[in-house]
């Protein structure tokens, strides 16, 4: 019982582990399996060219070798769409995102005459999505041919009219009638706006360029931040487009801080904790439970993977729970947000907080980095390291001072970490004293854990003590947290009782004299079950350790009665008590010979009858002479005795059922066979007349 205790504990603990660390942990394998799990065409296709580049993006961030077997059908939706005159900006738009990944057939034709649209539907856009839309599909153009224009040749114009809807906190609107501002406009305002320097046939005015970055700065200023350091952008406006939340708002700004960064020569000079934050809000959502998520989600650490200047690096520990018994080692990896090897860099553990203190232990202790497993090892626990909970604080440090413009580390990164240990249970001992000159009456000794079956007895004038010491694998006193005795009568009434600890020492002691109201002055048979648990013990166990006999006074008038034992609900689907059905005894039946002479009386007017009609001379000359009406006739004949023969059968056998069922029959075969007998014997009657 212990050892499975213990095992549970640690199962609990190193799952609880896991979820932590995940929180801050690259991309995995489950993100791989959710994608393929929620990115599953129907009938070879999905519902939209718009949820197409969603799959085969998310495909395609995740590097998943197994092609979606759709480009069949969505190269034939995007010829369509780029042939159909009538389409609109925004279904041309997807249909070129499509195609710059599955590379459909497309000749310079179609581009030429879809970028010619584009470029006039820029003279009448009127809200940023027109213009978001006629730019983009611009620019995967230029990314999908090289033989048709599209460079913009008033692209100052352009930019100033998108310009025109951005606001003063630094986010945008969706046009210039709608008041309301958005975080989700905004990454769509800045995607635009790289798409129209990329675009430009000449320079953007280099003062326009430094008033959006003015504007990102402002934008950040606005972020949201959770207590774990993660950062998020939040959407206020209810009735902007599409799947709107914290999620998809930062993702939109994620997209769009990323290409104006590529799209400028000039360094941005974004906020490195900001960005990081940014990175563990994304990887803190786990594995979305929906395509839409999960597209938002890689989507924008893809791009944060490839953000010019702001490329955040990711701390995370393999496991959080380390085991002293086994010498654990402290493992620590660095990587990018899509789980890419980092540039050379160096981790330093600098302190080391104790869960429920405020205080911190200064370290400043390098890791050893192991090139084959691509992981920074801290061989041996600093020595103030016990078993229990803590968290270390570290830093990274990157080797070349040149790649602090490349990548984001984000200053010191605190993570908790479990240090578990089997701690030492000694002088374990259980006794009952005299409650007056506290002298030992009966004493034991205990294997803890193990097996015990101690026999004890006592009045209510005596005490029960129970003593036992806990040593940490370093020799230090251990505080678990859970100790606890528990008395159980034998009519299922439970007690549990705070074991109390000094330094290595736990006591505790039952005094029956003042403990008899709350016993219910109930005498009897009691077990004693001792529990100590704690998340860092693995040795963790709950203990029968035998019974108590207590002899306790009878309980006065007014004394309060035992509280009622609840009724275990499953007790109603066990087996029931046996059901033994009696029957009403048989009557007694008659003496066979009376039965006998009774049957006699009945069958003897039979007989009478027969003689009647010998002696009555009955006229038998009405009987068919025929062969067939003589057929009939003894048919019938023997249809009226069948039936004599099945009111015998009911008397002795059979059911009312069944001889009704029976009488049914005989009686249609009566009918027929009877209409024929007298059929004949009318026909026979009628010529005997007429001669």
């Amino acid at each position: 019982m212990a050892r499975k205790l213990g095992f549970l504990v640690m199962a609990l603990l190193a799952l609880a582990s896991i979820c932590e660390s995940s929180i801050f942990s690259p991309v995995s394998e489950s993100h791989r399996s959710a994608a393929l799990e929620l990115f599953s065409p129907t009938d070879g296709s999905f519902g939209s060219l718009e949820e197409t580049y969603e799959a085969v993006r998310t495909y395609a961030v995740l590097g998943i070798e197994k092609k979606l077997n759709i480009r069949t059908s969505a190269c034939a939706s995007v010829v369509d769409t780029i042939s159909s005159p009538s389409s609109a900006l925004k279904d041309l738009f997807h249909a070129l995102r499509v195609n710059g990944i599955l590379k459909c057939e497309l000749n310079e034709e179609a581009f030429g005459r879809i970028a010619s649209r584009l470029k006039d539907s820029l003279n009448d856009a009127k809200s940023l999505l027109d213009f978001y839309h006629a730019v983009g599909g611009l620019l995967l153009i230029k990314d999908q041919t090289s033989g048709v224009d599209v460079h913009l040749g008033d692209s100052e114009k352009v930019f100033r009219s998108i310009k025109a809807l951005s606001q003063s906190d630094g986010k945008w609107r969706y046009s210039s009638s709608n008041t309301e501002s958005s975080t989700n406009a905004a990454g769509i305002a800045l995607e635009t706006l790289a798409g129209v320097i990329s675009l430009a046939s000449s320079d953007i005015d280099h003062s326009l360029i430094t008033t959006v970055k003015n504007d990102i700065l402002k934008l950040f200023d606005g972020i949201e931040k959770y207590d774990d350091g993660a950062y998020y952008f939040d959407e206020k406006l209810v009735d902007a487009r599409g799947h709107q939340g914290p999620l998809s708002a930062s993702s939109s700004v994620v997209r769009g801080i990323s290409a104006f960064a590529a799209a400028t020569s000039e360094y941005l000079n974004l906020p490195g904790e900001k960005i990081l934050g940014l990175a563990k809000f994304f990887l803190g959502v786990g594995v979305p439970g929906s395509a839409k998520d999960l597209y938002y989600q890689l989507d924008a650490l893809a791009c944060l993977e490839n953000i010019r200047g702001s490329i955040p690096l990711i701390l995370s520990l393999p496991a959080t729970v380390l085991s002293v018994t086994r010498k654990d080692q402290l493992k620590v990896r660095v990587s990018t947000v899509l789980g890419s090897a980092a540039p050379p860099l160096s981790v330093k553990l600098m302190q080391i907080f104790t869960s429920g203190s405020k205080d911190a232990s200064l370290i400043d202790q390098k890791l050893k980095f192991d090139p084959d497993n691509k992981v920074h090892v801290l061989e041996t626990l600093p020595a103030i390291v016990d078993v229990g909970k803590y968290t270390f604080s570290f830093e990274i440090i990157l080797d070349d001072p040149e790649h602090k413009k490349d990548y984001a580390t984000g200053g010191r990164t605190k993570v908790p970490v479990h240090v578990t240990g089997v701690i030492e249970i000694d002088n374990a001992e259980i006794a009952v004293l005299d409650s007056d000159l506290g002298s030992i009456e009966t004493q034991k000794k205990l294997a803890l854990p193990g097996e015990n079956a101690v026999a004890l007895s006592a009045n209510h004038l005596q005490k029960l003590r129970l003593s036992f010491q806990l040593t940490s694998p370093f020799g230090h006193a251990f505080k678990p947290h859970q100790a606890f005795l528990k008395l159980r009568h034998e009519n299922g009434l439970e007690h549990i009782f705070v074991v109390g600890s000094s330094g290595k020492e736990f006591e505790i002691i039952l005094d029956f004299l003042g403990l008899v109201e709350k016993l219910f002055y109930l005498s009897g048979k009691y077990d004693i079950q001792l529990t100590v648990g704690d998340s860092v013990m693995e040795n963790s166990f709950l203990q029968h350790l035998g019974h108590i006999e207590l002899d306790l006074p009878d309980a006065p008038e007014k004394a309060a009665r035992p509280p009622p034992q609840p009724v275990d609900p499953y007790s109603r689907y066990g087996p029931k008590e046996e059901i033994t059905h009696i029957f009403r005894a048989p009557d007694k039946r008659p003496p066979r010979e009376l039965s006998l002479a009774f049957l006699s009386l009945v069958i003897l007017p039979f007989f009478g009858f027969l003689a009647g009609l010998i002696h009555l001379r009955a006229n038998l000359k009405n009987v068919p002479k025929s062969t067939v009406p003589a057929i009939f006739a003894i048919l019938f004949n023997l249809g009226i005795a069948a039936v004599l023969l099945l009111y015998a059968l009911f008397w002795f056998k059979l059911d009312l059922f069944t001889t009704l069922k029976a009488l049914g029959l005989l009686g249609i075969f009566l009918l027929f066979v009877g209409h024929k007998t007298l059929s004949h014997l009318a026909s026979a009657s009628t010529k005997l007349k007429s001669a």
